[in-house]
């Protein structure tokens, strides 16, 4: 299973529909907590999830919509005794946030926590592929994180039979790309790797379109709309159209817009705005929903390219 929960899509105010920040990725066997904000352990709950399948948090930055929820959650994992190591990723910088908020309060501590802070350039080979980190545009230190699975091949059973491998001769063609005279591109067809991008609180800047990058699923924040885009490159955040901009540059298959200022009554207002920029498919995120990976493409060739302008 591939898929995204939400279990927050609120920016600084939560409201009486939107919690704080908080998504959850299951990637196969990798199960990823990103920004947990106040709230997210009730979130998991609602959303039917919980924390013994975590091995990894992932924290952008150190503001309380993205983060405050770290104490509870951490907590949760010593109270459930979860016997598996979970990774913590965040900003090398912020370390001193990170220690308060691991020791925020009086607990039986029994976690097996391994730290990672990040930097720029951060990368690092997971059971899902590859995760990377890098510096975004905001008031404090900030990442954005990506993880791409390596491109494969699949088999294709009619071209197997065909060519009459069978058995033992089909581990021997996937170890050494040839079995007698066929040849690994004889029989299989090529298959490109997923990509999953997630930037929160940040201006355009390159490291945007950096992530963004041919991601299957692109998880972007849209705090503002067009007509506050002065104070959102102010304050270090972006517009629903600049979030669907970077999308349709980067080459983006699904744009999953969130992180909304509490100022806009009608959430709709995102949709329409990033429609007019971005015309492939586009979540309007709500708490508790589930949004799949899309299924990989067959060929890297059936890949649009990206066209920045």
């Amino acid at each position: 299973m591939r898929e995204l929960t939400v279990l927050g899509t609120a920016s600084q105010v939560p409201t009486r529909h939107r919690n704080h920040n908080g998504y959850l990725l299951r990637w196969d066997e990798e199960v990823i907590l990103f920004d947990p904000g106040e709230g997210t352990q009730r979130q998991l709950l609602m959303a039917g999830q919980s924390v013994s399948p975590l091995r990894r948090i992932c924290i952008t930055h150190f503001h309380g919509d993205h983060s405050l929820g770290l104490p509870g959650i951490i907590q949760r994992i010593s109270l459930d005794k979860v016997p598996h190591p979970v990774h913590v990723h965040f900003p090398a910088g912020g370390r001193e946030y990170f220690e308060r908020l691991r020791h925020a309060t009086s607990f039986y501590d029994t976690t097996d926590l391994v730290e990672e802070p990040v930097g720029d350039g951060f990368r690092t080979e997971i059971s899902a592929g590859t995760l990377t980190a890098l510096p975004l545009r905001h008031a404090i230190e900030t990442y954005g994180y990506r993880l791409a699975e390596p491109d494969g091949r699949r088999m294709v059973p009619a071209l197997l039979a065909a060519h009459g491998i069978t058995g033992p001769a089909i581990g021997e063609l996937q170890r050494t790309g040839r079995s007698g005279r066929v040849t690994l591109d004889d029989v299989s067809m090529a298959r490109f790797g997923q990509r999953f991008a997630f930037v929160m609180d940040t201006g355009l800047c390159d490291n945007v379109f950096a992530l963004a990058e041919g991601a299957d699923l692109l998880v972007i924040e849209s705090t503002f709309l067009a007509e506050d885009a002065a104070l959102a490159a102010q304050v270090g955040h972006l517009t629903a159209g600049q979030a669907a901009s970077v999308a349709r540059q980067a080459g983006v298959r699904t744009l999953l817009l969130t992180h909304f200022s509490q100022r806009y009554a009608d959430s709709t207002r995102f949709l329409d705005e990033a429609r007019a920029e971005f015309d492939g498919d586009i979540v309007l995120a709500e708490d508790l929903m589930r949004v799949p990976v899309p299924p990989r493409l067959g060929s890297p060739h059936n890949r649009a390219a990206p066209a920045r302008s």
